[in-house]
């Protein structure tokens, strides 16, 4: 297994992995048309625009051929006002066959690292009320509940946590 930054040809398959994930863990809630709506966010273009805005920081693994998870840093986006020098963790995800194995922690770590480094006092990040495995894990580093907010995909909301890591 190879950790990485990852770089501009990587948008392809940032793509594919962003879906895959989605759809691996969350796709089973929604109807094929929201599903679809929000998917519309991992298109190769987003992800290359994302890969040369140095506001993003985006670290991936691969595997076997492929990439197998992937985690990003960005400028806040959730729908409060945060203090102090935020950055938010826009996304973690590995791959089911993968899970167990260190990988997220590693990446967590990476992400801990790197905000800090860009000079960030908070990293904030939403989770999905009932994922409960994620939540346990982020609980784990020391993110505390700050409030919930709706979580688009589609036109269904979802109930999702605004979780803060004092850095």
């Amino acid at each position: 297994m190879i950790e990485r930054m990852a770089q501009p040809d990587d948008a392809e398959a940032l793509s594919t992995l962003g879906k895959e994930t989605f759809v691996e863990t969350f796709g089973h809630l929604y109807t094929a048309e929201n599903l679809a709506i929000f998917l519309e966010n991992h298109a190769p273009e987003r992800w290359a625009e994302q890969l040369a805005d140095s506001a993003y920081a985006i670290r991936v693994a691969e595997a076997e051929g492929r990439l197998i998870a992937y985690a990003k840093l960005g400028p806040p986006s959730l729908p409060f006002t945060p203090q102090g020098r935020p950055i938010e963790l826009r996304q973690l995800y590995v791959l089911k066959p993968w899970h167990g194995c260190g990988l997220a922690a590693r990446l967590m770590d990476w992400m801990i690292a790197e905000a800090r480094a860009r000079g960030a006092d908070e990293l904030y990040l939403s989770v999905f009320t009932d994922n409960h495995r994620a939540r346990r894990f982020y609980e784990r580093y020391g993110f505390a509940f700050v409030q919930t907010y709706a979580f688009m995909v589609g036109s269904h909301a979802d109930e999702d946590h605004i979780m803060r890591l004092a850095l």
